[in-house]
């Protein structure tokens, strides 16, 4: 199957390399065209996000008021903070003027005045790249004023380039608008829906990077044959990003669809030194892990892992060998998530904290089969009950690991453990052998 998204060709990056491989012209034919005939291909297309919600694309742009007269935005997600996913910072070092050129055409299909392409803080240099593209872009005519004269319509828009702080946090559409405003990224009640009352109170569409990028070649395939391509609910190539305990890592651009006993065996290479496979979590950091059994001829698409009580998520596969400690892991995650909360919900604010001090408990081996069962309370009264979905992010990997592989945590504690309270100020009377407590 064809990439469209990292082509093998040198130098893509370049405004006359991509020129000559065909480069704008999609935009150019899409300015000529109604935004609502605009909007019918991608409908037709069915693609879907990419950012790990998988909504239908076409069907967010329609969302947006086309009779509104004030300024309307479009964030370019491109934060990419979901530990195990690195597939957007490929595109916006190797191919990003698709980027730009997905963003003209998304600009107008819903008539925005204004894009942000968000990028997360540490990717200083995928930042640089993205900025170098969109001089040249600029340089060119192909935006602003002078669009208007080098496509031979009424249409223009602007892009910016809006670096982030590094909070996981602003991968969530509304915390990322606070951030583009300026204030603290914390994620908004909804409703009101961004495309009705988003940036600075007009409506504004977010999507993810891929989803954008994608979008030209959908023009230049045509809605009905990019269709054709990966699974009928779930069409077109994806990138897959995968690390972890594997002999080649990698982003690989895929048709939906694709084998995950395929990817990691043939194309990956399979486990270094020939070890078994124990786990697999299949879509980044925040989604339910998998056995080793439960791959077998599991296509990747969002539908197939759904079935199975997963997600296809950014497509961040995390591959696991026999020889992994999965509380370390575990506890690597929830630190994460510890560290990334917002703090706004008291349930995942207080909430992570816990379960990263249970699962230290668990690691250190001074926890017992009690602590087990509270980690997974904790989780649980965690998932549902934030604003944004950090809060099951954080939930569905902790619980997933205990529901699968409870046995592992169990190896790590012990029959009862003691501890001397921490708070001796009302029990002066007692001797220290009488604060020591058995649980």
């Amino acid at each position: 199957m064809p990439k469209y998204l990292l082509p093998d060709i040198d130098n893509l990056n370049k405004l006359a390399v991509y020129r000559q491989n065909g480069g704008y012209e999609q935009a150019k034919k899409a300015l000529q065209m109604s935004p609502a005939d605009i909007i019918n291909i991608v409908k037709t297309s069915n693609l879907k996000g990419r950012g790990g919600a998988g909504f239908p694309t076409g069907v967010k742009w329609s969302f947006m008021p086309q009779d509104y007269t004030g300024p309307k935005y479009l964030c370019v997600n491109g934060d990419e903070s979901e530990p195990g996913s690195f597939k957007d910072r490929q595109i916006l070092e190797f191919n990003p003027h698709q980027l730009i050129e997905g963003t003209i055409v998304a600009a107008k299909a819903m008539g925005v005045t204004t894009s942000y392409i968000y990028i997360r803080g540490e990717y200083h240099k995928w930042v640089n790249c993205m900025q170098t593209a969109l001089d040249e872009a600029y340089d060119a005519g192909l935006l602003g004023d002078k669009m208007k004269q080098t496509f031979g319509t009424d249409f223009k828009t602007e892009i910016y380039v809006h670096k982030g702080a590094g909070a996981y946090v602003c991968g969530e559409e509304t915390a990322q608008m606070n951030s583009i405003e300026g204030k603290r990224a914390y994620p908004r009640n909804k409703p009101p829906f961004p495309a009705g009352a988003g940036l600075w109170g007009h409506p504004t569409t977010v999507n993810n990077a891929e989803t954008i990028a994608t979008v030209p070649a959908i023009f230049r395939l045509g809605a009905e044959e990019f269709a054709k391509i990966g699974t009928p609910t779930q069409c077109g190539n994806m990138l897959f990003g995968v690390s972890g305990n594997i002999n080649k890592p990698g982003v690989y651009e895929l048709p939906t669809g694709t084998l995950m006993t395929h990817l990691l065996y043939d194309i990956c290479g399979g486990i270094p030194n020939n070890k078994k496979l124990k786990a697999v979590i299949p879509g980044g950091a925040s989604m339910v892990p998998l056995r080793a059994d439960e791959i077998e001829n599991l296509p990747m698409d969002s539908d197939s892992l759904r079935k199975i009580g997963s997600g296809i998520g950014t497509g961040g596969i995390i591959v696991i060998d026999e020889d992994a400690n999965l509380a370390k892991i575990c506890l690597r995650i929830s630190h994460f998530f510890h560290h990334e909360s917002c703090g706004q919900c008291t349930p995942c604010r207080e909430g992570n904290g816990w379960m990263e001090k249970i699962l230290k408990r668990i690691v250190a081996g001074d926890a017992t089969s009690q602590d087990i069962d509270l980690l997974y309370d904790v989780a649980s009264n965690i998932e549902n009950r934030t604003v944004c979905a950090l809060g099951d992010a954080c939930a569905w990997p902790i619980k997933g690991f205990i529901n699968k592989f409870r046995d592992e945590f169990e190896k790590c504690v012990k029959p009862t453990r003691s501890f001397v309270a921490p708070n001796t100020i009302h029990s002066k009377h007692l001797t220290q052998n009488e604060l020591v407590y058995a649980v």
